[in-house]
């Protein structure tokens, strides 16, 4: 009792300037919304709580979905003392007080829930401190990322640690916040339908921003003023896509991209590119990309896809933007709706094996030239066939090392310009036979 007494009391007008978002924080696990399959009462950490056993997590997911306030409410509902700290600001010896104050605390019997926010902030040796107090029980390490843990988190850690993955809102997770909010500050947001609906698209799935957003309409609104789709546009300008150039944002748009393309869908490669260029991207990365998918997912079934990406990113450098970006989606429908091989691709994976596997093999000597004496004499150049001498431009001979003999790597499909190059693979492989050539 004495400590509430001597604490600091916040006037209630102050408490109500506080931001909304932080006013409608869930007060139990039972409030959160979006994070059902984490939160609800089938979820994972109900089940955790009901065993009377937590362990060490990762919470892995986007800004705005709860991980802080899921794992504060954890410990109030588990019993536990709570600290928080950010790898943004703190360091070693930061690290070393909150250790202490945890076996200080188990000592008398209670343990410590330990959140860090951004873990993925702290480099490899701060991120093995943890493992000695994880593994001795002295704290129950709950680390927030928005970045992939698998490339972001050491291995020992992970291994030590399970990882929830909290999702984006859904558009159903952030009406039931709108609805929270109009109940709190007691009248309904001044949008119409459309209005509301491109608000709730704005906010991406975050939870935070749905809330800001609505704070700033309501702010901004007049007495009687309701705001249509441009009105709510003016006035909350647009807030940027959740994309972080050098992040998983980046990767996972790319990553989408490139299978929509390989997929043969213009219209889902057509939409993944716009984002990346709604997003900020280096028009010029997405070219060289455009060309990694020529050369990776078409190749020789369309020779031209190669040309025309090229082509495109020489017209990007000449028109500059916006113009240009329209040659690089030009590039990519015609890269979507092109018939696909990996054939060259596949071919050349299997040759730079064979090169690494068989170390240093000469070739054969027919097809050796000998500038010297000494090297005619070692029989260098002697047998070769001059194919333009040949019947039909062809003679047929082995190319490859004797202790290889011949190989195949490359297998066209039945498609496309390939379609052609299978029929003179075929038509030289039955030569070969006829004349009795390996």
């Amino acid at each position: 009792m004495s400590g509430d007494l001597f604490a600091p009391q916040v006037p209630e007008e102050v408490a109500r300037r506080r931001p909304l978002a932080d006013r409608l924080r869930p007060k139990s696990l039972g409030e959160v919304t979006g994070q059902n399959h984490l939160t609800g009462e089938d979820g994972v950490l109900r089940r955790m709580i009901s065993s009377g056993s937590l362990g060490s997590m990762i919470f892995w997911g986007p800004p705005g979905t709860g991980k802080t306030t899921v794992a504060r409410l954890l410990s109030g509902e588990a019993g536990l003392a709570f600290e928080q700290i950010s790898a943004i600001f703190s360091g070693v010896a930061d690290l070393k007080k909150v250790f202490e104050a945890a076996r200080m605390r188990r000592m008398e019997g209670r343990q410590t829930l330990l959140f860090v926010d951004e873990i993925h902030r702290f480099n490899r040796a701060q991120q093995d401190s943890f493992l000695p107090v994880m593994e001795d029980g002295t704290i129950i390490l709950v680390g927030a990322t928005t970045e992939n843990p698998s490339f972001e988190l050491n291995a020992a850690l992970l291994s030590r640690a399970r990882v929830l993955t909290f999702q984006p809102h859904d558009e159903e997770s952030l009406e039931e916040l709108l609805k929270r909010a109009e109940q709190a500050e007691g009248k309904p947001l001044p949008l119409d339908p459309d209005a509301r609906g491109s608000l709730l698209r704005m906010a991406d799935g975050d939870g935070r921003a749905v809330l800001t957003l609505a704070e700033e309409v309501w702010r901004a609104a007049r007495a009687d003023e309701v705001f249509d789709t441009e009105g709510l546009t003016r006035i909350v300008q647009r807030r940027a896509p959740v994309y972080d150039k050098g992040q998983d944002g980046h990767y996972n748009l790319i990553s989408a991209l490139h299978k929509s393309v390989r997929g043969s869908d213009p219209d889902a490669a057509l939409y993944y590119l716009a984002r990346m260029f709604d997003a900020g991207e280096d028009p010029l990365y997405l070219g060289r990309r455009l060309v990694r998918m020529a050369v990776e997912d078409i190749g020789l079934a369309d020779p031209q896809a190669l040309v025309i990406c090229n082509a495109a990113k020489d017209a990007y450098d000449y028109l500059g933007s916006p113009e240009g970006e329209l040659a690089l989606a030009e590039a990519c429908v015609y890269l979507a709706t092109a018939p696909k091989s990996n054939g060259v691709y596949t071919a050349f994976k299997a040759a730079m094996r064979a090169a690494k596997e068989n170390g240093s093999l000469l070739p054969p000597k027919p097809i050796l030239n000998a500038p010297t004496k000494l090297m005619k004499g070692e029989g260098y150049g002697q047998g070769y066939r001059y194919d333009h001498d040949e019947p039909d431009a062809f003679s047929g001979q082995n190319y490859f090392p004797e202790k290889m003999g011949r190989q195949v790597y490359y297998d066209p499909p039945e498609r496309g310009f390939e379609r052609e190059i299978r029929k003179r693979l075929d038509w030289w492989a039955k030569l070969r036979k006829e004349r009795g050539e390996p």
